[in-house]
């Protein structure tokens, strides 16, 4: 090998090893920011108990049943081919 060919091919070898300290910077850079972003354990645990007032369950029992209303709605309007109101007798 002649001394163009030599320094061509170490040249492309350190490229080849810095790129591959890049990749392993970058993947332990991703694995130190997921790492320290776990939850704790008290925000996983969620109470199912009913509380009187404004609690997160009353809050999401409450959406629950309005889907489950704006659904009958649809539903009643689709089968009767009239508008709720009309059905209801309010209009």
């Amino acid at each position: 090998m002649n001394s163009k060919e030599e320094q061509t091919n170490s040249k492309v070898t350190n490229l080849e090893t810095e790129s591959s300290t890049k990749e392993q910077k970058d993947e332990n850079d991703i694995n130190k920011l997921t790492g320290d972003n776990k939850p704790d354990e008290k925000s996983i645990h969620i109470e199912d108990e009913y509380k009187f007032g404004w609690s997160s369950y009353s809050e999401i029992t409450n959406g629950r049943f309005a889907m489950i209303g704006f659904l009958a709605i649809i539903l009643i309007e689709l089968f009767s081919q009239q508008p709720f109101l009309k059905w209801a007798g309010i209009s």
